[in-house]
C-alpha cells in the first residue's frame, strides 16, 4: 500500500486543495479519513448571555465559506446561562441546524411559539443572516420555553426560508407558523405536548408530522403534494371533533404521497365523507404509507384503497402500540363504492410477524387490482409475488 502523502500535509494546504474541488467532491473528502473529516468538524466555541445568541449566530454565518472549511469553522457552540448551550451547524445547500441543550426536566414549562417568515417585515440589525448566507433549510431541535423567543427571532430574519424542521421541543403546547413568502415544506417531529397548530402558510406543498394529533388549523386552502400524518400516538388533546379535521382533509385531498393511520381514517375522515355517495376520491394519490395496529383485519385499508384510483405504491406498517379507534367500522367495505386499482405495482409489508397474514392480505388486495402488482415484498425483505403469478 502506497504512503498517504496527502494526509500528512498541513491543514492550510489540505484546505486549499479542497477549495479547488467541485462542491460534491469537496464534501466527499470528509469520508476519506479522520484527518480529512477534522477539516470540516472544527468547532468555534463562544460564551455570552441569552441576549447575545442571535447576534453571535448571525456573525458566525456571515463568515461561512462553502468550499473552504479552513477560512471559518462550520460549527459553533455558544455557552450561555447555567450549563446551557446552543449548537449551530452551517451546511452546504443553504442549511442551518440549531440545537439547544435540553433544559432540566423539573424546570420545563409549557410555552407557545410563533414563527413569522414574511418579506414585508421591518429590516433588522441581523439582516446579515440573509445577505451573506441565504438560509433555505432550518433545523430547530430542543427549543424550550426560555429559548423560544430566540428561535422566533432567528426565523423572522430568514426571508428566503423554504424548509422548516422542528424536532423534539419539550413543553411546546401551541405553534403558529406564519409565512406568506417561500416556505414550501414544514416538518414537525416528536413535539409530544403540542395541542394546537396554526398554519398560516399559503404556499406549503409538503407537511410532515409525527406525534399526537393536535388541533390543526390551516388558514389557507393549500394543496399539499406530500403529507405525513403519523398520529399513531393518538390524540394530543381532548375534544377534537370530526369537523375540526375537515380543513386538514381538504389540504391532503390532492396529495401524491400520503402517510395515514388507520384510526385517523376511521374516526376523522370516514365520518365526513361517508355521506357523499362515494364522490370523494384521492384522485392524485400515487404512494400510500398506511399505519395499522392489527394485521388480521384490514377492512379500513381496503375501504381507503377504493378511494385511490391512481395508486401505484402501497406500504403497510403494523405497529401494535399504535392508537386504536374506539369502535370498529366494519361497514366500511359495504358502503364504499368499488374502485378498481389499475396502476398498483408495488406492495410492501413492514412490521408483520406472520407470513400467513401477509399472504392473506395480499390475496385480498389482489382482488382490488386490475392485473397483478409487479412486486409484493414481505416484512423480512423476501418477495411474495411469485406465488401469485400462477
Amino acid at each position: 500500500m502506497g504512503k498517504d502523502i496527502l494526509s500528512n500535509l498541513p491543514d492550510e494546504i489540505l484546505g486549499r486543495i479542497v477549495s479547488f474541488l467541485p462542491n460534491e467532491s469537496a464534501l466527499e473528502t470528509s469520508l476519506l479519513s479522520t484527518r480529512w473529516r477534522d477539516l470540516w468538524n472544527e468547532v468555534l466555541v463562544k460564551y455570552g448571555t441569552e441576549e447575545d445568541i442571535v447576534g453571535v449566530v448571525a456573525a458566525f454565518m456571515t463568515r461561512f465559506e462553502e468550499l473552504d472549511p479552513l477560512k471559518h469553522p462550520r460549527k459553533l457552540q455558544f455557552h450561555f446561562a447555567e450549563d446551557s448551550v446552543v449548537s449551530a451547524t452551517v451546511a452546504n445547500n443553504s442549511k442551518l441546524k440549531l440545537e439547544f441543550s435540553p433544559w432540566k426536566e423539573e424546570l420545563q414549562i409549557g410555552y407557545e411559539l410563533e414563527f413569522k417568515v414574511n418579506k414585508q417585515q421591518h429590516i433588522t440589525t441581523y439582516q446579515s443572516f440573509c445577505s451573506t448566507f441565504s438560509v433555505k433549510t432550518l433545523y430547530l431541535k430542543s427549543v424550550a420555553a426560555f429559548t423560544s423567543e430566540v428561535a422566533s427571532s432567528i426565523i423572522s430574519n430568514l426571508l428566503h426560508l423554504e424548509n422548516l424542521v422542528v424536532i423534539d421541543c419539550k413543553g411546546l403546547q401551541s405553534l403558529s407558523v406564519d409565512s406568506t413568502s417561500e416556505l414550501h415544506k414544514l416538518t414537525i417531529l416528536d413535539c409530544l405536548e403540542l395541542k394546537s397548530l396554526h398554519l398560516k402558510t399559503s404556499k406549503l406543498k409538503t407537511f410532515r408530522y409525527r406525534g399526537p394529533l393536535p388541533l390543526i388549523r390551516p388558514e389557507y386552502h393549500f394543496n399539499l403534494s406530500d403529507a405525513m400524518l403519523d398520529f399513531r400516538l393518538g390524540f394530543g388533546c381532548s375534544g377534537i371533533r370530526t369537523e375540526d379535521f375537515d380543513a386538514t382533509l381538504l389540504t391532503i385531498k390532492n396529495c401524491e404521497v400520503l402517510t395515514l393511520c388507520r384510526w385517523t381514517f376511521e374516526e376523522l375522515i370516514w365520518p365526513s365523507i361517508s355521506s357523499l355517495s362515494g364522490s370523494f376520491r384521492f384522485y392524485k394519490l400515487r404512494e400510500l404509507w398506511w399505519i395499522d395496529n392489527y394485521e388480521c383485519n384490514m377492512d379500513a385499508l381496503f375501504s381507503f384503497l377504493k378511494l385511490c384510483p391512481s395508486l401505484e405504491q402501497l406500504y403497510v406498517t403494523i405497529d401494535r402500540e399504535s392508537y386504536s379507534a374506539g369502535g370498529s367500522n366494519s361497514c366500511l367495505m359495504k358502503v364504499t363504492k368499488s374502485t378498481e386499482l389499475e396502476h398498483l405495482k408495488l406492495i410492501k409489508f413492514m412490521g408483520f410477524t406472520s407470513r400467513t397474514d401477509e399472504i392473506s392480505i395480499a390475496k385480498c388486495l389482489i382482488q382490488l387490482i386490475k392485473g397483478k402488482p409487479r412486486k409484493i415484498k414481505s416484512s423480512d425483505g423476501s418477495c411474495l409475488d411469485a406465488m401469485f403469478m400462477q
